[in-house]
């Protein structure tokens, strides 16, 4: 569902994505590397976010840089701070904004809203101040948001940064449980990244290694060791 071919990407002159030729059907996709590797600009070509400036990257068939809004339509995005994503006072509100994106007629709305929260566990915070809900649940409200939509693809983007123990293994569960056809998961997280079928190991902007996600990460810890 994931192709890209010569991939490169540049931002203000300097080179971020180099040469990336990579072809993905897996259902649970690791992205691992370094800090300033070039996966989460990797991560954020596959819906638009960041457009390509050399070669070409589809997800579903789609060709993001020329149809942007197909792309986001079947790709949904997790930022890792939930803060960026919630953007109604509460949560019941959030889910309506996302299920009125996707053209869910108004008197529809407030039923599937609540539907889904009691689904994420957060029916009983339908009405709470999204601001007072926990670190756990804001990211739960913001995965909840971008789910509504039943994106076929979702990309979660460092999703457990600035969760707790507890929740990340929540936060994970979900992810590699069959939230979409197709998830992509950036991480520093090598427990969750050994949990998916593939791994993808970015390193000074390159593709670096694409396999196994056990024998990835041991190829990466060793260049720390």
């Amino acid at each position: 569902m994931i192709r890209a071919t010569g991939l490169g990407v540049s931002i203000d002159g300097a080179r971020i994505l180099e040469g990336v030729d990579v072809s993905l059907d897996q259902p649970r996709i690791a992205v691992i590397g370094a800090n300033g590797s070039g996966k989460s600009t990797f991560a954020r070509t596959l819906n638009g976010l960041v457009a390509p400036s050399e070669g070409s990257i589809e997800v579903a068939g789609i060709d993001v840089a020329r149809d942007k809004k197909a792309a986001r339509d079947a790709v949904g995005f997790l930022f890792s701070n939930p803060g960026a994503q919630i953007l109604l006072p509460t949560p019941v509100e959030d889910i309506e904004l996302s299920l009125k994106a996707a053209g869910v007629p108004r008197g529809e709305r407030k039923a599937r809203a609540l539907d889904e929260l009691a689904a994420r566990g957060l029916g009983d915070h339908a009405h709470q101040p999204a601001y007072s809900l926990s670190g756990g649940q804001k990211q739960l409200l913001a995965l909840a948001a971008v789910l509504v939509r039943r994106p076929r693809v979702l990309v979660a983007d460092e999703p457990t940064t600035l969760l707790d123990l507890g929740n990340t293994r929540m936060i994970g569960e979900l992810l590699t449980g069959g939230a979409a056809e197709q998830v992509v998961i950036v991480t520093h997280d090598l427990e969750l990244a050994a949990r998916c079928d593939v791994a993808l190991r970015f390193d000074a902007g390159r593709l670096a290694q694409v396999g196994e996600p056990a024998e990835v990460i041991d190829t990466y810890r060793a260049a720390f060791a």
